[in-house]
């Protein structure tokens, strides 16, 4: 993995701000949502500072940076600037409570990733997101500059690929965390049933509204947003002509909205890598709202496949690419 010449400061410019602020505070809801349910599949404040190598790089930063970023310290024993500046990184990545994870990685003891990001002295720091790595600051920054880029830093991940970070739990042992079935905090049973009986009746009007009303309440509910992205996308196919559709698709690869109505069509019909690589395909062809659109459907397409799919897993790595 080569990284690219990227600066955080060019990737917020792209941001739209208030996009941005409704995506963070959803996200803080989640969180806290979570943390009320009993804090399932909940890390330790340990477990947001790791100390990284080439054998687990791939599953501890490359995987791991699909659900939260991942913030990569370089640096050495002998280094003095080092000792100054990894404290500060370790106290933000507890304070910033899972909204990024810190892995350290010894350049002594792992050359070849030194080589692969281009470091050129030490201490480096670097991010990635969704695969895509993106050079942050090299020395020992000020902590309210640092402060500053991780700021940016999620809300990008947020805004952009729907990273939300990690549920941290204080009781929680070190490296204990477990996937645990989501329970809904409410009464909800009866209106998830009710949503369920109206889409058999094909009532996607009514299923959508109820699972709204659970997530009003329950907004972290896993049920209720994956059952809601599926009716919401059905709503938006049932009418459509897909003959009709897939030739203005073909006949206009500039025509966003004629782009994403297609991709809605491939992934009802089963064809989820066609889907993806469709709306990929357009962020890469656009910009401007036209782009934003794309990709803000792409992440509504993820919702309905699922996060831990492999295929959302690498399309989200695309769409990095496709961005950055």
């Amino acid at each position: 993995m080569q990284p690219r010449n990227m600066s955080m400061s060019g990737v917020v410019d792209l941001a739209a701000v208030k996009a941005a602020q409704e995506a963070k505070s959803k996200a803080e809801q989640a969180r806290a949502q979570a943390a009320r349910q009993g804090g399932g599949g909940a890390v330790s404040p340990a477990d947001l500072v790791i100390d990284v190598d080439e054998a687990g790089f791939e599953n501890d930063v490359l995987q791991r940076s699909t659900e939260v970023p991942v913030v990569i310290d370089f640096w050495a024993e002998w280094c003095q600037p080092c000792k100054q500046l990894s404290p500060v990184l370790e106290r933000l990545a507890v304070e910033y409570n899972g909204r990024f994870v810190l892995a350290k990685i010894d350049v002594d003891a792992n050359q070849m990733l030194m080589q692969q990001f281009g470091v050129q002295g030490i201490p480096a720091v670097f991010a990635v997101v969704a695969g895509q790595a993106l050079p942050l600051f090299q020395g020992a920054a000020p902590e309210a500059q640092i402060r500053g880029t991780l700021d940016q830093l999620v809300q990008v991940a947020e805004e952009r690929f729907g990273l939300m970070g990690l549920t941290v739990d204080p009781d929680a042992q070190p490296g204990s965390a477990e996937p645990a079935p989501q329970v809904p905090a409410g009464p909800y049973d009866h209106l998830l049933e009710a949503a369920v009986q109206a889409l058999d009746a094909g009532d996607l009007g009514g299923a959508v509204q109820a699972y709204k009303n659970v997530l009003s309440d329950d907004p972290g509910n896993t049920e209720a947003k994956l059952g809601l992205a599926q009716a919401e996308l059905l709503q938006r196919v049932q009418d459509a002509d897909p003959q009709q559709v897939r030739k203005a698709a073909a006949e206009n690869p500039l025509d966003v909205p004629a782009q994403i109505a297609a991709a809605d069509l491939d992934l009802v019909g089963g064809h989820v890598e066609d889907a993806f690589g469709r709306l990929i395909d357009t962020v890469q062809r656009t910009a401007g709202d036209d782009r934003d659109a794309a990709r803000l459907r792409l992440l509504e397409l993820f919702e309905v496949v699922g996060a831990e799919d492999p295929r959302v897993t690498a399309a989200r790595r695309a769409l990095a690419r496709a961005l950055f």
